[in-house]
């Protein structure tokens, strides 16, 4: 694998995690510019989530048609503006619709594993190579999460607390990217010949946007809200005629046949069930560890002990990374995605014991982030190896799709579960017990249904041996 072609990806990377840092550490200071209430800011991340899972699979299906680097710049020009945008707007609307556009960047990960995947095809090593690839990516990504975090901060006080200037800096940096990409990263090879089902992209995103908004409905309005249950089984129902149209399809948007497939249906079935833990159970942590202690429970951690509990989990994750790196071609993929899974759901129900001392949290903490950070990039490389030629673009932007469906229906249980028996505004230990079950439990599932996974799945081809003289001599006669 050309190492120019990692280090301009790592880039991007860097600068994907870069945005996934800064904007968190600034939530309080956007809300104030915004003249909004705290409990605003939470519709920003919603509207961010709901149009990434309706554009990824989009981009990542013309990346498949029209080569992947050319959607990596579409979407990294969207990003750009969208994150421009975002320095200048002065009201909530304008930063809501921003920060949604912005949501573009969710699909740099799929498209960077596809193209690394198209280029390493002809080597015979594509799906080591990718793996191995695809941990160094996690790596730059969660370390720019925690420069964009502690810069955030730096950035602000030395701006003089000016948001717009200080906005810019992220800006500016995806900028940078789009030069990168443009003058650093080739093109791959895609099919002729393609075509987009519009038809079956618009029944999807249907789908994903009734299911999404009752997510957020009983989010709202609790568990007695039936119509956010409503909302969402009619966006299940929506997926019989999505199945029934893509199904009559050549060219689907989404090929069932493909994902159905006894190598690819678990590893999609890992990133929703992921997703759980990954995207859903950060808050609950943060707001657990700055519990007060008085009540029997929680660590009482200020703002910069709740930060270090982040980092702490932050460097579990690149550690995962990277022994995905050192051991993607050395140990069986398969394997691979099996222990990581377990030793996320190990790390969440040691909670449930062992939650009452920092360095037991941290610990648990730190388990659970080892296996995050292997899933996370092996999850993408374990579906371009199961997907035929044409679609790894599509079947690695699923993963992404499937995480984000799994981390947005955890968040809304998990706020309704934690809602119950609440003591004043904190929530119950009984709450927490239960979202550390359901992360564990789910996990546990995951790793359980990649059992299923044929062994050699994922793993290079054999070597064919050379005949000796001998042989092909005796085949010729």
């Amino acid at each position: 694998m050309p190492l120019a072609l990692i280090g301009w990806l790592v880039c991007v990377e860097l600068t994907s995690g870069v945005l996934q840092g800064y904007y968190v550490t600034l939530t309080p200071d956007i809300a104030r510019h915004l003249s909004v209430t705290d409990a605003d800011v939470n519709w920003f991340e919603a509207g961010q989530l709901l149009l990434s899972a309706l554009m990824v699979p989009v981009l990542a299906k013309l990346g498949d048609m029209h080569g992947h680097k050319r959607m990596l710049l579409v979407s990294t020009a969207i990003t750009a503006a969208a994150s421009w945008w975002m320095a200048f707007a002065g009201d909530f609307w304008s930063y809501l619709i921003a920060f949604s556009l912005q949501g573009a960047y969710t699909v740099w990960l799929p498209l960077e594993v596809a193209l690394i995947f198209d280029r390493g095809r002809r080597t015979g090593v594509a799906p080591s190579a990718t793996r191995r690839a695809a941990g160094l990516l996690v790596i730059a990504l969660e370390a720019g999460a925690i420069i964009g975090a502690l810069g955030a901060a730096a950035a602000f006080g030395a701006f003089g607390e000016a948001m717009p200037a200080t906005l810019m800096l992220p800006a500016a940096m995806v900028t940078l990217c789009f030069f990168a990409i443009l003058w650093g990263v080739p093109e791959s090879e895609p099919l002729p010949g393609r075509s987009l089902d519009a038809g079956g992209f618009v029944l999807l995103a249907l789908s994903l946007l009734t299911i999404t908004s009752g997510l957020t409905f009983l989010k709202l309005g609790g568990v007695d809200a039936w119509w956010g249950w409503a909302v969402m089984a009619v966006g299940v129902l929506l997926l019989v005629p999505f199945g029934r149209w893509v199904l009559g399809k050549e060219d689907p948007a989404i090929d069932l046949r493909v994902m159905r497939r006894p190598e690819m249906w678990p590893v999609q079935l890992t990133a929703g069930l992921i997703g759980v833990s990954l995207l859903g159970a950060q808050t609950p942590l943060a707001t657990y560890a700055g519990t007060d202690p008085s009540l029997g429970y929680g660590l009482g951690l200020d703002a910069s002990g709740r930060s270090i509990l982040i980092g702490v989990y932050l460097l579990a994750l690149i550690v995962g990374a990277a022994a995905l790196a050192v051991l993607s071609a050395r140990v069986r993929p398969r394997l691979l995605l099996i222990v990581a899974s377990t030793l996320v759901g190990v790390g969440y129900l040691l909670l449930v014991p062992f939650h009452l001392e920092v360095w037991q949290v941290f610990a648990c903490m730190a388990v659970a982030g080892v296996g995050s950070g292997a899933l996370v990039g092996a999850l993408p490389a374990a579906a371009a190896a199961a997907a035929p030629r044409g679609q790894t673009g599509v079947a690695t932007a699923m993963t992404n799709t499937t995480k984000t469906i799994g981390g947005s229906f955890a968040s809304s249980i998990f706020a309704i579960v934690l809602a119950v028996r609440a003591i004043g505004t904190a929530a119950s230990l009984g709450g927490y017990i239960v979202v550390w079950i359901i992360c564990g439990v789910t996990a546990l599932v995951a790793a359980v249904g990649l059992v299923a996974v044929p062994r050699l799945a994922f793993a290079d081809p054999e070597p064919v041996p050379e005949p000796s003289a001998g042989a092909a001599a005796a085949s010729e006669a």
